[in-house]
């Protein structure tokens, strides 16, 4: 459609996604970006950050940490500061709230596959 009105909101960002590897940043910001999408969508959506993220500093601001499993180092912040830092594994590893957000993130993943 015109501008883009009949796209889906994951089509939306995948597209957002193609024209910033078009346009191959050194540095990549990005926000939120699977936060309105749903499962399936995300799915695509991994695939097309894994491939941006490649080869380049990302700064990946994200409620829902499956964006970030693959980061080389996360920075939990609770209240402005920083909390927890480390790879994923080891905040696993640590026990405290990252492993607790993750843990209730898996549960509702678990929960929305049943229903």
């Amino acid at each position: 459609g015109e501008r883009g009105r009949s796209l889906s909101v994951g089509e939306r960002q995948l597209l957002s996604f193609a024209r910033a590897l078009a346009l191959d940043p050194r540095i990549l910001v990005l926000d939120e970006a699977t936060s309105s999408v749903d499962a399936e969508a995300e799915a695509q959506i991994q695939l097309a950050i894994a491939e941006l993220m490649t080869g380049r500093t990302s700064l990946v601001v994200a409620h829902r940490l499956s964006t970030i499993l693959h980061a080389d180092e996360i920075l939990v912040l609770h209240h402005g500061e920083i909390r927890e830092r480390g790879s994923h594994r080891e905040l696993l590893a640590q026990a405290g709230l990252y492993q607790r957000l993750y843990q209730l993130q898996l549960r509702g993943q678990e929960l929305r596959q049943i229903a």
